[in-house]
């Protein structure tokens, strides 16, 4: 049977014989007895060799990051962490490991040029099973509500956030993009399923290096007939606390080696989300020491001040016309577009942006008009007002942004496997 760490520490394992793979952690070598760490995906134990056993030259040749498989007797020792220890009667070396470049104190640009190994550590592998966790909910819980799951282009002819932040491409001798957003394609395939959902990687040259963008990224994005701005926030803060409540539940280890404390996560779960108007958003920033008049964008170092003394999330509804794209829907007042942007709190912000769609065609013509954009390069867009439009909302998550937050990250690259921003291509 295989065996993993954790699984010494759930059931009594006391005096049984385990047959254990895993990387050497660390490892103390001495004359009579040698104790080395191993490591697996599911946690840490401590192991000792002594020198009347038949491997334990064998043992004192390997080196931190080997790989090896490691047969022995589990013994309850308090003193040793997780409270059990691995007398080794045997260990088969896969792999003797040359000596390790990473080591405590490194500066967080070496550790990015090395993140191959530095994902091996503790504390990257919980980042990674609560990053799991959050995208596996995601799947949960829009197939739990009737969502049909859909897939969109990765090239794209035309612009959803904003020419400046494309990424073009030599498409065939022709100009094309990297996506964006499903955003319009969303609109297509709402009108045949009315539920809809897709993760999937978004691309955007933007030249920001703060501490929450990256230039490639993971998006939930989701769409929905008939509904309003309205509901799609319900819809969002359900799913949010469903994420939140699976990470509480299933990563309670892994939040515990981070060292976060939950009760902002539980408060996620178990209290209603802020609701605000724009105007009264700028007006809880100003309170909090900001300048900000209205028409101004909401950018991360805004996010972080309004946030900071937040305990749940808050939607920030109903942003002037001009700060959001053409494909939102204008309020009554023709100044407001019927959207929203979820703030985690914690000063981290924005991590999904929704609202309402634009569903008739002569607004759509005008609001393309307003943003500079070519007609000419929507009209497969365009038609869907044409034949038959439907009112229809919907919203994009940040899952990387998400994690962050969960996770009470210092920087969004920590939240991803492999980040790519302006500065970093490799590895």
């Amino acid at each position: 049977m295989e065996y993993y760490i954790n699984d010494i520490k759930k059931d009594n394992f006391e005096g049984k014989e385990v047959d254990l793979n895993g990387f050497i952690n660390s490892i103390r070598k001495g004359k009579n007895n040698t104790f080395f760490m191993l490591r697996d995906p599911s946690g840490i134990i401590q192991c000792v060799s002594h020198s009347s056993d038949k491997n334990f030259n064998e043992v004192n040749e390997i080196t931190r990051e080997s790989s090896v498989n490691v047969k022995g007797i589990i013994k309850k020792d308090e003193r040793a962490e997780g409270g059990y220890e691995i007398s080794v009667k045997e260990i088969k070396v896969y792999s003797i490991a040359e000596p390790f470049p990473l080591k405590k104190g490194h500066k967080k640009v070496f550790l990015f040029d090395e993140r191959h190994l530095w994902l091996r550590s503790p504390k990257m592998t919980a980042i990674m099973k609560v990053r799991s966790t959050v995208f596996s909910s995601i799947h949960e819980f829009f197939s739990e509500n009737g969502f049909y799951e859909i897939q969109s282009p990765s090239f794209v002819g035309g612009s959803v956030e904003g020419g400046a932040t494309l990424f073009e491409t030599n498409y065939f001798n022709k100009k094309a993009y990297l996506t964006q957003s499903w955003q319009l394609y969303a609109e297509a395939m709402v009108n045949s399923l009315w539920k809809i959902y897709t993760v999937a990687p978004s691309f955007r040259a933007e030249k920001s290096r703060t501490w929450r963008h990256l230039t490639e990224f993971w998006h939930a994005e989701a769409e929905i007939a008939f509904k309003t701005n309205e509901d799609v926030m319900d819809l969002e803060e359900k799913l949010i606390k469903y994420i939140v409540k699976n990470v509480l539940i299933k990563n309670a280890d892994e939040l515990k080696l981070l060292k976060r404390d939950t009760t902002m996560l539980e408060n996620v779960v178990n209290k209603p989300f802020l609701r605000m108007k724009y105007e009264e958003v700028i007006d809880l920033a100003n309170k909090n020491g900001l300048k900000l008049e209205y028409g101004a964008d909401l950018g991360a170092d805004e996010e972080r001040v309004i946030t900071s003394k937040l305990d749940v999330p808050l939607f920030s509804i109903d942003y002037p016309i001009e700060l959001k794209p053409f494909y939102h829907k204008p309020a009554a007042d023709s100044k407001h577009v019927l959207c929203n942007d979820l703030l985690a709190p914690e000063g981290y912000g924005e991590v999904i942006g929704g609202g309402q769609r634009v569903d008739d065609k002569e607004t759509l013509l005008k609001r393309l008009k307003e943003e500079g954009l070519n007609e000419k390069d929507y009209e497969w867009y365009i038609d869907l007002r044409r034949y038959g439009a439907i009112p229809h909302s919907g919203f994009g998550m940040g899952v990387d942004r998400l994690v962050m937050w969960i996770c009470k990250l210092p920087h969004i690259m920590y939240a991803v496997p492999f980040p790519r921003t302006p500065r970093r291509l490799n590895p």
